[in-house]
């Protein structure tokens, strides 16, 4: 009987601890929406393309204890692993991004833990990405968690070469011949100068559009002009 109840309370911690997790989740998935809905009616632009979420199941996450060679509790969970809950944000372009991080990380109730840049520093099979952990409070019935999330940042393109690169790797534990290692590496540097590429349009439509607007904004005060002058029966 004993052992049955330490069975017992041994699942409703570990049911609590994932419950952890999840509600960090949609607390950042929530200041994610509410972000993206502000931005866009402030701004008239949305950075945010796409938000994917995910949990890592209790299997990966054991496997990755023993991966590490750590001791397999709660606890050591606790310690070791940082990435079980992950959300994974999609950006149009690379300024979003640095946007959007400083947009979380100006949060109160927010702590950036780590911040890894792999776009101004790539990994050298050219993965870009900017990796944060951050951390959240979640107030449970009885207590606080000061819980961690990863977010992943990144724009289209490079969002494109990772999920790819996954799949040409996926369930191949061999050594990867050296040209495909070569190819990928050349696909994201492709995919980086596109990035660049697409960048400084959009930073030139931006200045034409505001050069747009100035010339509307001269018309419509000469037009102006004109008209309190005719009001006085000055001609011009």
């Amino acid at each position: 009987m004993p052992e049955q109840i330490t069975l017992k309370e041994l699942r409703t911690d570990l049911v609590r601890f994932m419950m952890s997790y999840k509600f960090a989740l949609e607390e950042i998935n929530t200041k994610l929406n509410i972000l993206k809905e502000e931005f866009q009616y402030v701004h008239d632009y949305n950075p945010i393309e796409h938000v994917k979420s995910r949990i890592k199941s209790p299997d990966s996450i054991f496997k990755k204890l023993q991966r590490k060679e750590l001791e397999i509790s709660l606890e050591s969970i606790k310690e070791n692993i940082r990435d079980i809950a992950g959300v994974r944000i999609t950006c149009s372009f690379v300024s979003d991004i640095y946007k959007i991080k400083a947009m979380i990380a100006s949060q109160k109730d927010i702590t950036v833990l780590e911040c890894k840049d792999y776009i101004q520093q790539p990994k050298p099979n050219g993965y870009q990405s900017l990796h944060l952990i951050v951390q959240i409070p979640i107030f449970m019935s009885d207590r606080e968690d000061l819980v961690p999330v990863e977010i992943q940042i990144r724009t289209i393109a490079m969002d494109f070469w990772a999920s790819l690169e996954h799949k040409i790797y996926y369930k191949y534990n061999k050594e990867i011949p050296q040209r495909i290692k070569n190819e990928l590496k050349e696909a994201a540097d492709t995919a980086s100068r596109l990035d660049r590429k697409m960048e400084n349009i959009h930073e030139e439509m931006i200045a034409l559009k505001q050069l747009d607007h100035k010339e509307e904004a001269i018309k419509i005060s000469t037009e102006s002009l004109k008209f309190l002058l005719a009001k006085k029966g000055i001609t011009t």
